[in-house]
């Protein structure tokens, strides 16, 4: 702590708690600073979605009754008709970022609201991966992860049909939420929790987050502009160690079937000047079917059928400069030999019966390995170094994390209702720890969709899930550029998607535009990987057209050409926790344009990338921000401050550079050549 006789930045008057001339916490008569209240939680699970509600018992508006300003802090008591329920200390920490101490002063309360100070023309961003809106502002966010659901929009009728099966989602599903945002006033709050939580960003005057519990404390920095703001963040809430250079030759392809037919697609984009970097074969394991599809054997050992000889045969693909990558996720399916094996070790949660919970994961059923008891844990780390890594593997997707049911009883007899959000954190450490075990750290990339705090350093490559293959805002194409940006301003640098989308489900079916427009998006991201979808005998593949895998080689040999300059973004990714996707007013505060744009985004600090995301355009508008731009495809020159219209032809999605980057040189070798 910094003496308070020092903390010039950290004030109270007023009534109002000011950090670094910033009101933060105001009291009215009208507006309370906090609240605290007691509720029985109502939820039930249904396959990763989830139907929350709240019983509220009390609910008591606590208003300024006390503060003492002490040496080293501020602290503030709080009271309910006379009487006191709640203390907030504040004081700066060695880094000079604010941080709020919330203590009850009488037991028996399990929810609790604070208001921050807000401003009528304030933006908000973050709170984890948010796909529908980038500005959060004017919307609430409950923070709760899950599978966000088929459709992700109650007016369409994907959704509608999804919701007969409780599969649905709303704007606010995400398998990554977190406790965390950035204010256009220049501030970040984060607070530590893993509590569900919901943050309303409704009101003109004030910001209430509201938590199942209290939480641990809320942190508070501010900076001069967005990319310090978020280097600051990231230096509290951890950072991506980064990419393996072999993800810069090129395309990381997502096909299955076993070693023949693996080898004879990869082979015939090779033919077709596609180029590989790795072959994402996700039933290394083995598959069932189900009613939704194809689905994987959760056993995690090669499928002796499928993928005989593994390890021989990853050495092959390695010869030819192509790596192989896995699939795992944190459950085994109970019909298995592995199950079957450690079942009677306690690796497992149990029910309140003491048995195995067993979770629906849809005809079905699964063990979850209980990550709160320390010898399951080094056990399933174990299984991951020697399965996957061991036989060469350099990558794999670690699946899902969203599921823990609040109803378990685990090892170490935490509530279930906290470790829901905490779950695909300590999955990521899972992974992690593997890797960097084996010394890999360097080689390796897994790949994750679920999150909380902390998945900033666990998890460093993100994946946006499972979009719909159409042209959905809220769950196709377009949903993925918000969920990166968002990602990103809450320190998750480095984010992909499936190209041509994952659900095809209520008539959805990949149109070949629809991959071919996802694959030259693609190709202006940290990295490029397909995915054939859950019912990819029923969906256009590119290796059944030979003019879109042309289109799809000219994407790839984009990306591989873009190779120094996307260094240098994961690079700043690495060492200062800037997004390698950045939401337009990052770099250009002074444009009121800028704020409320969610499907443009800058790759870097110097490219433009305006990915088309209606089906039979030629043609695309697109807001350049105020600076000088050339058209990365014709060389032409613009302007900025306005909406511009290019010509868009597939394979020419709007890009543009900067006309003084330090690449420029670059850029306009790869726009000659293409």
């Amino acid at each position: 702590m910094i003496p308070i006789s020092q903390q010039a930045p950290l004030t109270f008057a007023d009534n109002t708690l000011f950090y670094h001339d910033l009101p933060l916490l105001r009291g009215t008569a009208a507006s309370p600073i906090a609240f605290i209240g007691r509720g029985d939680a109502d939820v039930a699970m249904y396959q990763g979605n989830f139907e929350i509600s709240d019983n509220m018992q009390a609910k008591l508006p606590l208003t300024l009754s006390n503060h003492a300003i002490n040496e080293n802090e501020i602290i503030l008591t709080l009271g309910f008709q006379g009487e006191a329920y709640l203390e907030l200390t504040c004081f700066l920490d060695a880094s000079d970022r604010l941080v709020i101490k919330p203590k009850l002063l009488k037991a028996g309360w399990n929810r609790f609201w604070i208001r921050l100070t807000a401003d009528q023309h304030e933006h908000v961003y973050g709170c984890g991966e948010q796909l529908s809106h980038l500005d959060l502002r004017g919307r609430h966010f409950p923070l709760w992860t899950s599978e966000p659901g088929v459709g992700r929009n109650k007016h369409t009728l994907t959704t509608f049909q999804a919701d007969q099966t409780h599969s649905g989602g709303d704007y606010y599903t995400t398998n990554y939420p977190a406790p965390t945002f950035i204010s256009t006033r220049m501030y970040y709050c984060h607070v530590a929790s893993y509590d569900y939580a919901d943050f309303d960003f409704r009101n003109d005057d004030f910001h209430e987050l509201q938590f199942w519990g209290l939480p641990l404390s809320l942190t508070f920095d501010t900076a001069s502009t967005f990319s310090e703001l978020i280097t600051k963040l990231t230096g509290l809430v951890g950072r991506t160690t980064g990419l393996p250079d072999w993800t810069n030759n090129g395309l990381i392809l997502g096909v299955q079937g076993g070693t023949k037919r693996v080898s004879e697609i990869a082979d015939q984009l090779k033919e077709n000047d596609v180029a590989l970097s790795g072959i994402w074969a996700q039933d290394w394991e083995g598959i069932r079917m189900t009613s939704f599809g194809k689905r994987l054997y959760w056993d995690w050992k090669a499928d002796d059928k499928l993928y005989p000889n593994l390890t021989t045969s990853i050495k092959h693909w390695q010869d030819q400069g192509i790596e192989f990558l896995g699939y795992i996720n944190p459950y085994i399916a109970n019909d298995t030999q592995l199950f079957a094996d450690v079942k009677d070790l306690g690796y497992f949660a149990k029910n309140k019966d003491g048995e195995i919970y067993l979770v629906d994961f849809g005809e079905f059923l699964c063990g979850v390995v209980d990550f709160t008891n320390p010898d399951a844990f080094t056990w399933y780390k174990e299984l991951i170094k020697k399965r996957l890594i061991s036989t060469g593997m350099k990558g794999w997707m670690a699946d899902f994390g969203e599921y823990l049911p609040t109803d378990v009883v685990l090892y170490d007899h935490s509530d279930p209702m906290v470790m829901h959000n905490k779950w695909p954190v300590l999955w990521a450490q899972c992974n992690y720890e593997a890797v960097k075990e084996s010394g890999l750290q360097d080689e390796i990339m897994y790949f994750m969709r679920a999150g909380g705090t902390g998945s900033q350093k666990y998890a460093p490559v993100l994946w946006a899930g499972d979009q719909s293959v159409n042209w959905s805002l809220d769950d196709g194409l377009a949903a993925t550029i918000p969920a990166a940006l968002s990602a990103g301003l809450t320190g998750n640098s480095i984010s992909h998607s499936d190209i041509g989308g994952y659900t095809s489900l209520y008539g959805n079916i990949r149109s070949r535009e629809l991959f071919m427009r996802w694959a030259e998006m693609a190709a202006f991201t940290p990295v490029m990987r397909t995915h054939e979808g859950n019912r990819p005998d029923q969906n256009f593949q590119v290796y059944d057209d030979y003019d879109a895998s042309v289109h799809l080689a000219y994407a790839t040999q984009t990306f591989k050409a873009l190779t120094p300059y996307r260094k240098t973004v994961v690079a700043e990714a690495v060492n200062q926790g800037l997004p390698a996707q950045r939401p337009l007013f990052m770099h250009y505060p002074d444009d009121d344009g800028t704020y409320d744009i969610q499907y443009e985004y800058l790759f870097g600090r110097d490219l433009l990338v305006a990915p088309v995301y209606r089906p039979g355009k030629q043609a695309w508008s697109t807001y350049l921000p105020k600076d000088n731009w050339v058209h990365l495809w014709t060389g032409e020159h613009f302007t900025g401050g306005d909406t511009v219209e290019v010509q868009a032809p597939l394979g020419q999605m709007p890009v543009f550079y900067r006309a003084d980057s330090a690449f420029a040189s670059l850029f306009e070798k790869i726009g000659a050549k293409h």
